[in-house]
C-alpha cells in the first residue's frame, strides 16, 4: 500500500515529536505557513476540523440563553490603558495601526488582542437599569497577538477564537458563570475532542490580566508538555469601574455589574493533533472529523459493478448522517489513496473491489486500531454507527489512561526535578503560593504552576521547594 506515497512522508511521531507535528499538518492538508511572518493560513481540511468543533461549541453555547454578535478589529489604544492589569499584560504582544488612509491617525488603534475594552465601552451604553441584565455575548472572531515564536495552531500571531462576555447584578451570578462556562468546555473537550484534562485556579502569576481569578482546563500531551485548552475568567468589576459600566438596582441605587469572560481557540486542533496521532499521521475523534468514512473502490476504472456498489454506498451512509467521501481518484493507485487518507485520520476505511461486489461485503478498517474486517452489505450502516461510537469511546479512554500513568504526586523537590528532567508530566505537590518560590522552579525545572484542582482540599503540609507551611497541593508541569 506504500506505493507512490514517498511525497508523503512524515518523521516518526516516536521518534522527533516536533517535526512529525509540522510534517502531519502539511501534509495532511489543514494548514500552511503564510507569507506574513508568524501567521498560517488554514486549509479546507483544517477548517473543516475547526467548523466542526466551532458547530458543537456554538450550540452549547446558545442553549445557555448567549447570542452571538460582532465588534471591531480595531480599539482605540486609550481604551486598553483603562484597565491598568490589562494594558501591562498585553503590551509587548500589541500590534499597533498609526497611520489610516495615508494620513496619521491623531490616536492609535490597536489591532484586536482579545476584546474587553471595545465590547465593555458598548456595554456601558446598553446597560442602565437592573432589567438591563444579565447581559450575555459571545463573538467568534480572529485575534493577533504579535508572538515572537510561533508554532502552527498552538501559538500563531493570527489566531482563530470565541470570546464570551457576561455582565451580572451580583458577584455570585457571575462566579456561576464563570463555572458554567468551565464546565461547557470541559464537555466540548471530553465528549466531542476526546481529550481528558484536569480544570482548576490559575496562580496570580498566570491569571489574565484584569482579572480576579483565572480558571483553566489544561491536558497533557505525548511529548509530557502540558496545553492549556481555555479559560474562563472572573473580572470582578475590574473592568465595569473604568468603563462605568453601572446599572441602578431595585432599590433605585446605582452600582457597577460583575462580569466575566471566557475564550477557546483554534489552539484546541493543535491538542487533537498532538495527542491522538500516530507515526501514520493523524487520527480523528469521529465526532469533529470533517470525513467520518473514506470509500476506496478498487478497480473501478474497469469495473462497472465496483463503482456502482461504492456510490449505492456512499448514499446509503449519507442518508443516515454519516459523513462520507468516495475517493475513485484514477491517476493514484488504491495503495496510494489508503495511505492518504490514512495520514487524514478518516476514522473507518472502506474498500469495495470485484471480491466485495460478489461476495456482497465491504471491508472496513479502524484508523485507531489498524483492524480490518468484513460486513455484509446489508449491515453496513449500522456496523459503521456502531464502531464510529466505539472509537470515539476508545480515543478517550486511551487518553485517559494516558493522563492517569503520568500524573505523579512528591513530596520533595529532589524528586520534582527528577521527573522534569524525564518524562515529564503533571506533578502534585504542596506549594506555600509564594511568587518567589513559583519564580524558582520554573528557573530550574521549566516548570510552572498549572492550576489548584477545583476540588483542592485544605491540607497540611510543607511547601516542595521552600519547605515553609503549605495548606493546598498545587498541579506544575512544563507548557507549551
Amino acid at each position: 500500500m506504500a506505493e507512490e506515497f514517498e511525497k508523503k512522508e512524515i518523521a516518526k511521531k516516536s521518534k522527533n515529536f516536533s517535526r512529525w507535528y509540522t510534517d502531519v499538518i502539511l501534509k495532511a492538508g489543514l494548514a500552511d505557513y503564510s507569507p506574513v511572518k508568524g501567521c498560517m493560513v488554514i486549509r479546507p481540511y483544517g477548517y473543516g476540523l475547526w467548523e466542526n468543533i466551532k458547530s458543537a461549541l456554538d450550540e452549547m453555547i446558545k442553549s445557555a440563553g448567549i447570542k452571538n454578535a460582532y465588534f471591531p478589529l480595531f480599539i482605540p489604544e486609550s481604551f486598553i490603558k483603562k484597565e491598568k492589569e490589562h494594558v501591562e499584560g498585553f503590551s509587548p504582544e500589541l500590534a499597533v495601526v498609526t497611520i489610516g488612509g495615508g494620513e496619521k491617525l491623531e490616536e492609535k488603534l490597536v489591532v484586536r488582542p482579545t476584546s474587553e475594552t471595545i465590547i465593555y465601552s458598548m456595554f456601558a451604553k446598553w446597560i442602565d437599569s437592573w432589567r438591563s441584565l444579565p447581559l450575555c455575548i459571545n463573538q467568534w472572531c480572529n485575534i493577533v497577538r504579535w508572538e515572537k515564536r510561533t508554532y502552527l495552531f498552538l501559538r500563531t500571531t493570527e489566531f482563530l477564537w470565541q470570546e464570551g462576555h457576561t455582565c451580572h447584578a451580583t458577584h455570585e451570578e457571575a462566579k456561576k458563570e464563570v463555572d458554567r462556562a468551565l464546565m461547557m468546555y470541559a464537555k466540548l473537550y471530553q465528549e466531542w475532542l476526546a481529550l481528558p484534562g484536569l480544570m482548576g485556579k490559575k496562580s496570580e502569576a498566570e491569571k489574565f490580566p484584569g482579572a480576579v481569578d483565572t480558571f483553566a482546563y489544561e491536558m497533557l500531551m505525548p511529548d509530557g508538555k502540558v496545553l492549556q485548552g481555555c479559560t474562563s475568567h472572573d473580572l470582578g468589576q475590574n473592568f465595569s469601574k473604568p468603563f462605568k459600566i453601572q446599572f441602578q438596582n431595585k432599590k433605585g441605587k446605582l452600582e457597577n455589574v460583575w462580569q466575566t469572560c471566557w475564550g477557546f481557540s483554534t489552539r484546541s486542533i493543535g491538542a487533537l493533533i498532538m495527542a491522538h496521532g500516530d507515526d501514520q499521521g493523524l487520527v480523528l475523534p469521529p465526532k469533529i472529523a470533517p470525513n467520518q468514512v473514506v470509500i476506496i473502490p478498487i478497480n473501478d476504472k474497469n469495473n462497472e459493478a465496483v463503482f456502482k456498489m461504492a456510490s449505492k454506498l456512499k448514499y446509503d451512509l449519507e442518508k443516515a448522517g454519516i459523513r462520507t467521501v468516495l475517493d475513485s481518484r484514477e491517476e493514484q493507485t488504491p495503495g496510494w489513496r489508503f495511505n492518504e487518507w490514512e495520514l487524514k485520520g478518516v476514522p473507518i476505511q472502506m474498500m469495495v473491489g470485484p471480491k466485495e461486489v460478489q461476495k456482497k461485503i465491504v471491508t472496513l478498517g479502524r484508523r485507531d486500531q489498524q483492524k480490518k474486517w468484513e460486513v455484509d452489505l446489508n449491515k453496513v450502516v449500522a456496523e459503521t454507527r456502531k464502531t464510529l461510537e466505539e472509537i470515539q469511546d476508545s480515543i478517550l479512554d486511551e487518553s485517559r489512561k494516558f493522563l492517569d500513568d503520568n500524573t505523579h504526586e512528591v513530596k520533595d523537590y529532589q524528586e520534582f526535578k527528577k521527573i522534569m528532567t524525564g518524562k515529564k508530566g503533571f506533578i502534585k505537590a504542596f506549594w506555600c503560593e509564594d511568587p518567589k518560590c513559583e519564580t524558582k522552579i520554573k528557573e530550574e525545572t521549566k516548570a510552572t504552576s498549572r492550576l489548584l484542582p477545583l476540588d483542592a482540599k485544605v491540607e497540611k503540609g510543607k511547601c516542595v521547594c521552600c519547605g515553609r507551611s503549605a495548606q493546598h497541593r498545587w498541579f506544575f508541569a512544563q507548557a507549551y
